[in-house]
């Protein structure tokens, strides 16, 4: 037997211990890279995006303790919302939400005018002392509330306004992903406080000898300070953010503005050169409904109604389908497709007829979207969209396809078509669809404080991505910008 001299066995001992220090080492260089991102050339947002295919990652807090897998089977969506939690987590020492590192550690930085009352709360009512711009934020009692009604569906700049408020607040537990930052040098995204939904519900009609509505007087106010603001001239208002969620609001301004990235409820009355899903975000309704608890929600065989619609029926522009589907659907004996309004009861109304409905109609009326979807979300009736033009809220992380049927606006008039393929989903098919509602449903309420993945989370979230991809056009752009100023300075 040949015995190998122990001198000739060295290099392989060496070559033993080197390969899983090198892997110890890899590991924590990879550690140190994500703890400390934010002084890494390497943008924050590029970690807590990483997804890792066909296998699960354990991301591991501080402590050593907490531990949050990315399992193989989860949807892309899950995935990113778990991803970027866990991030945060770990950023502010796997304890969940720190204040003290809030700013330092948010998803979005950004910074809000202090625009005069006038443009905000004062249109709620809220007065306050001569120095005062924003109402305190730390009791919930004290916040001026919004009016309730039809109003309500579109009051997205009011919740989302009170959340950069609470966001510097550390008695106000709410997720980092947004916070306000004091200097506009420091922000994303710079964000325009005006309730343009409020002052155009409010405020649109012409009062006795006025020559114009105070409408169009804030938003004539508006685009003056704007457009003065060395921010806005910077960007020319790429990186502003207004919320304009009525399909009416911002009629005056919004082609003056049209630089910059709207919040709204569709395209439906905006030209693509004002409004495109490029750089504006979409942001859901807040449903009128009650939300139904998860435990609670009706099953298959306990709900009697297969389609439900209750609401306007006679409507103009692309609105004209839903007299159609009346008339074909009206006197089917196990459907309920008839005229309602807010009035009296009938909100209450359509919440238990919802609850007691397998199908609720989602039909394209004077826009291509409506706040029926979102109480139909809340009360767990798979939504049936007819709306061939509609956009959806946070489309980019949700597949609508999971828990909405979709009908070609040409198909649902057909005679038959439409009854004959609900009827024909089985028990299975719909409870997997009813299922997924009661996961994503959280994703479309807003509330105060603001809470992980609610709507007004999901929105903050949709306008990061939206920024980043303004960083990459401005990127893109600069890549021959420095060149050109060198030769200049050469022919100088």
């Amino acid at each position: 037997m040949c015995l190998i001299p122990d001198k000739s066995m060295l290099p392989s001992r060496f070559l033993f211990c080197l390969i899983p220090i090198s892997v110890i080492l890899l590991i924590i260089s990879s550690v140190s890279l994500l703890q400390f991102a934010d002084n890494s050339f390497i943008p924050k947002s590029v970690f807590s995006l990483i997804l890792v295919n066909n296998t699960s990652v354990y991301l591991t807090s501080t402590n050593g303790e907490s531990k949050t897998p990315i399992s193989p089977f989860e949807s892309s969506h899950e995935q990113i919302l778990k991803t970027q939690k866990s991030a945060r987590q770990i950023s502010n020492g796997g304890l969940g939400i720190g204040k003290s590192s809030c700013p330092k550690q948010a998803l979005l930085k950004v910074y809000m005018y202090d625009l005069p009352p006038e443009f905000h709360f004062g249109l709620l009512g809220w007065k306050g002392s001569k120095d005062e711009t924003w109402p305190s934020v730390s009791n919930p009692s004290q916040i001026p509330s919004y009016p309730g009604g039809l109003n309500l569906q579109h009051s997205i700049e009011y919740w989302l306004t009170l959340d950069l408020l609470s966001s510097n607040s550390s008695s106000i537990n709410r997720p980092c992903t947004a916070v306000r930052v004091l200097s506009s040098s420091e922000a994303d995204v710079i964000f325009v406080p005006f309730f343009s939904s409020l002052s155009y519900n409010r405020h649109s009609k012409v009062k006795g000898k006025e020559k114009f509505s105070l409408n169009r007087v804030l938003q004539d106010k508006l685009v003056e300070f704007l457009k003065g603001r060395d921010e806005w001239k910077q960007r020319g208002g790429k990186d502003h953010l207004i919320v304009a969620h009525h399909p009416n609001s911002m009629l005056d301004a919004r082609e003056k503005l049209g630089s910059a990235m709207f919040v709204l409820a569709d395209f439906g009355r905006y030209g693509a050169e004002i409004a495109n899903i490029e750089k504006d975000v979409i942001a859901p309704y807040k449903h009128m409904v009650q939300t139904i608890d998860a435990g609670n929600s009706p099953s298959f065989r306990q709900r009697d109604v297969l389609v439900y619609f209750q609401g306007a029926i006679y409507r103009k522009d692309g609105g004209e389908i839903r007299q159609e589907l009346y008339y074909l659907l009206k006197d089917e004996k196990d459907v309920h497709f008839t005229f309602g309004s807010i009035q009296a009861n009938g909100v209450r109304d359509a919440g238990k007829g919802m609850s007691s409905s397998k199908f609720c109609l989602n039909i394209a009326g004077d826009t291509p979207s409506s706040n029926r979807l979102f109480d139909a979300i809340a009360r767990h009736c798979v939504p049936v969209i007819i709306s061939d033009e509609i956009e959806l809220p946070f489309e980019d992380v949700l597949d609508y396809s999971e828990f909405c049927v979709f009908v070609h606006s040409s198909d649902a008039v057909k005679k038959g078509y439409l009854l004959n393929f609900l009827r024909g989903m089985k028990e299975d098919q719909w409870t997997k669809m009813w299922e997924r509602i009661k996961v994503i449903s959280k994703h479309f309420e807003y509330q105060y404080p603001s809470q992980t993945n609610d709507a007004v989370d999901m929105i903050w979230q949709a306008v990061s991505r939206k920024v980043s991809s303004i960083h990459l056009k401005d990127h893109h752009n600069n890549r021959y910008h420095r060149l050109q100023l060198f030769l200049k300075d050469q022919s100088v």
